[in-house]
């Protein structure tokens, strides 16, 4: 979106031993953007990149290494020189002129800056040109709209491994995939060092030597691991790596939480409805069989959930269902999957059960939606909804006090539908 900003090396005037020793930042922000942009386009290096979203240690912790005051400006960085003084500077206009004098780049007023009497052109010029800026911001945030502006829930947990040396990343802000490694950085509240790579850039060269002759970004460099520095590339791999080592539980994708919080209850009474229409209740002739049933499927559910502590009930077509049984593969315990059948639909759902099932779950929980989540036989509903729901179990830190503890859960009791 905000092609070419922050993708070439361009052609500095002057060098300096002046270095960026600390930049705080936000990824999903228009004014640290403009400021990355500018550290790819005169390849700098950041030897500290510090996350700065408004929940995050810098701000909610006094005692973190980094923390800084509640009213701080974001963008905040300080420039260190060759014999050791430190400059810091605030906003991205303060920091951007100061990197643009740095490296001996000054704008230099032109027609178009000046607007002489009728001189019409030049001033729509100018206007269509700050328009255009400022357009490109807004899509370059909306088009992650959610991503890289706070820390997520699955990396304030305190039990939350931190890494005790900045991780490395060679990055340039005009690639999609190095954004996809950032904004989980942030999210994270992970500190690292940016190495800026740009085209263009010598440092590819020192990139090059470490891949074995790829130049290809994102590249990611944990020194913490056990066993040595750990070396990775493609953003799909460095992704799930940073959540499985420094996170809690892998997130779901964020549409999925108001998506369960303001459309699904709206369907709810469709789906309490239609479950019985389908298991079968509106066959007069034989109402006793229909009875029989989900009295058989509720033994079935009652078997199934005491046969292991932790059930989780799918459709096999569901992204929410998806999507918590990766949440359930990221916290590295067993469970048990029994699905349903492709979905809730009439020749999706299983033929064999399936539609008597989901009256069943409905009658002893009062939701008939899937995922359906029981932990030592507690019902704890779904993706974000329930009794209280699998991520809000997460972040309350209750779910595994459920799974350690069957004798302080209960079994539910039964609620008509």
């Amino acid at each position: 979106v905000r092609m070419p900003q922050g993708v070439t090396v361009v052609e500095k005037t002057t060098t300096n031993d002046n270095k960026i020793a600390v930049f705080y930042d936000v990824e999903n922000s228009d004014q640290c953007r403009r400021v990355r942009e500018k550290i790819t386009e005169y390849d700098l290096e950041v030897s500290k990149l510090i996350p700065a979203a408004y929940n995050s240690r810098v701000f909610q912790d006094p005692e973190d290494e980094y923390a800084l005051p509640e009213n701080t400006i974001i963008p905040r960085m300080v420039i260190l020189n060759s014999e050791g003084d430190k400059t810091t500077l605030e906003g991205s206009e303060e920091i951007t002129q100061y990197l643009d004098e740095m490296n001996g780049i000054v704008a230099a007023a032109s027609d178009n800056d000046v607007v002489r009497e009728g001189d019409l052109l030049g001033a729509s010029k100018e206007i269509a040109g700050d328009v255009w800026e400022e357009v490109g911001m807004i899509l370059a945030s909306a088009f992650r709209l959610g991503r890289g502006n706070e820390v997520a829930s699955c990396a304030m947990i305190q039990k939350t491994e931190r890494p005790q040396k900045p991780l490395i990343l060679y990055s340039y802000e005009g690639n999609q995939f190095c954004r996809l490694v950032r904004e989980v950085l942030t999210e994270l509240d992970l500190v690292y060092e940016l190495k800026s790579c740009g085209k263009g850039s010598p440092r590819r060269e020192e990139l090059a030597m470490l891949t074995g002759g790829s130049t290809q970004c994102p590249f990611l460099v944990d020194p913490n691991h056990p066993s040595g520095a750990l070396q990775m590339t493609e953003s799909g791999d460095i992704v799930a790596y940073l959540y499985k080592t420094y996170a809690a539980w892998t997130p779901p994708t964020n549409t999925f939480k108001p998506v369960s919080e303001y459309i699904m209850p709206l369907l709810k009474p469709a789906f309490q409805f239609s479950a019985p229409l389908m298991a079968g209740s509106n066959n007069n002739e034989d109402e006793s069989q229909y009875k029989e049933d989900i009295d058989k499927a509720k033994e079935e559910i009652e078997q199934n959930i005491a046969s292991h502590p932790v059930v989780i009930y799918t459709y096999s077509l569901s992204p929410f269902c998806s999507e918590a049984v990766a949440v359930l593969d990221s916290l590295d315990i067993d469970y048990k999957e029994i699905s349903l059948g492709m979905e809730w639909l009439p020749g999706l759902i299983d033929s064999d059960g399936g539609a008597q099932t989901r009256v069943a779950l409905g009658q002893m929980t009062d939701q008939t939606s899937l995922p359906h989540i029981f932990v030592n036989k507690k019902s704890l509903g779904g993706l974000y909804s329930g009794t209280p729901g699998l991520i809000s179990s997460l972040e309350q830190s209750t779910f595994f006090d459920m799974l350690k503890d069957p004798v302080a859960t209960s079994e539910p009791e039964p609620t008509a539908i």
